[in-house]
């Protein structure tokens, strides 16, 4: 490992790098840094990459105008990258976009570690101990300290030994093909729409009621998310959340009386108090928002037993059987079959509920062929007892 790094920002090494990654072998190792908590955008702020016969890179992508040529070079090979989901975006950001991949967190999980993040995975397969202190770093700084560049190093330069250990240990549990199909799967995975109203998902936003008080935090939301754009910051970092729904909750009266709410703070609490007012101005006259958005999604399951008493038995046994399904499996249930799949099965089953028309269901939620393997049954099951049970305590009621 070199004593120093360089970030690779000038188009003649760019180039030089690229020949040299063509000239490795194996796999590629990828990662990418952002300034989350501190710039408004998602688009990564440095790129890593390691190859065996090529040795590790930084790419500055900030100042590089495109990674056609790496891509080109790579695009065939086995990407390995830890927590693949989380990078992807801001990688096909900037025109890098894999076709096969290895995650190494969702290997851990599928093998029922107990930690799976990257150094707790590196010390347990490699017994090598990674430094986390600049994980949450500002990686937007410029330039980017030596301390950080080291930190970003690592998480590449291992990874390609971490994943050979990981996809031994996959083969000798017979979860290769799982692990290729959740591998698949992450790829191919559909980006969420952007939320209909972004501003309902503040923390707290449950406790306001009124469509007043609701009218008010949807203005101050829409106005410090503009202005985060606008400087590319954290919109957190301008005004808190908390703060928000302080000033939501006691509606000032005037801008002086917003000035002198203590619960309203932040760096941009002030300098852009009149940015704030103005918000609150235009929210006394505004439509107001509806207190509930329509979703097709189940409610809450702590909800169901009231509301709909035989979707909760079938939710309580089928979670049960599938509990006992992920332990014999030795992974989270989470991974064995996604909890809000089960929930929605549950609460609209198929009018017949065999494990066929189950699977036809899941399937169309997006669960893999090995999970309806494994649980589609399992579920059947449960769902058959559940009505037994609820059958049997009707009769015993009468």
């Amino acid at each position: 490992m070199a004593d120093e790094f360089h970030v690779i920002g000038s188009r003649d090494e760019y180039d030089e790098a690229v020949e040299r990654i063509a000239g490795g072998e194996g796999p590629v190792a990828v990662d990418a840094e952002r300034a989350s908590g501190f710039r408004y955008s998602q688009r990564a702020y440095l790129i890593q990459l390691y190859r065996r016969g090529a040795g590790t890179f930084l790419f500055d992508p900030t100042e590089l105008d495109g990674f056609d040529d790496l891509q080109s070079v790579i695009r065939d090979v086995e990407w390995d990258l830890h927590a693949a989901s989380q990078d992807l975006a801001c990688l096909r950001e900037v025109g890098l976009d894999p076709e096969r991949i290895f995650d190494t967190e969702l290997a851990a999980r599928l093998l029922g570690m107990p930690r799976v993040g990257l150094a707790s995975v590196v010390e347990e397969l490699l017994g090598i101990r990674l430094a986390k202190e600049h994980s949450a770093a500002d990686w937007s700084t410029r330039p980017l300290p030596q301390p950080w560049l080291r930190y970003a190093a690592l998480d590449v330069e291992l990874l390609v030994d971490v994943r050979d250990e990981l996809a031994q240990r996959l083969d000798q549990a017979g979860k290769s093909d799982i692990a290729a199909q959740e591998f698949e799967a992450t790829i191919r995975r559909e980006a969420k729409p952007p939320a209909a109203e972004p501003w309902r998902r503040l923390s707290g936003i449950h406790s306001l009621r009124s469509p007043r008080n609701l009218a008010v935090a949807r203005a101050l939301w829409q106005a410090r998310d503009s202005l985060a754009a606008e400087v590319d910051t954290a919109p957190g970092r301008l005004i808190p959340d908390a703060s928000i729904l302080a000033v939501a909750k006691s509606l000032p009266e005037s801008k002086r009386a917003l000035a002198d709410l203590k619960a309203f703070n932040g760096r941009a609490s002030r300098t852009e108090l009149d940015r704030w007012w103005s918000a609150i101005e235009e929210a006394r006259t505004a439509a107001p928002p509806a207190a509930r958005v329509p979703s097709d999604a189940p409610p809450p399951p702590r909800a169901w037993a009231a509301r709909n008493p035989e979707a909760d038995a079938r939710l309580r046994l089928a979670k049960a059987a599938l509990a006992d399904v992920a332990e014999r499996m030795d992974m989270p249930v989470e991974n064995l079959l996604t909890p809000d799949h089960l929930r929605r099965v549950a609460w609209h089953p198929p009018a017949e509920p065999s494990a066929e028309h189950i699977a036809e269901a899941l399937a169309a939620l997006g669960a893999r062929p090995w999970q309806l393997e494994a649980t589609t049954q399992i579920i059947a099951d449960a769902f058959v007892k559940a009505a037994q049970s609820l059958e049997d305590a009707t009769h015993e009621a009468s």
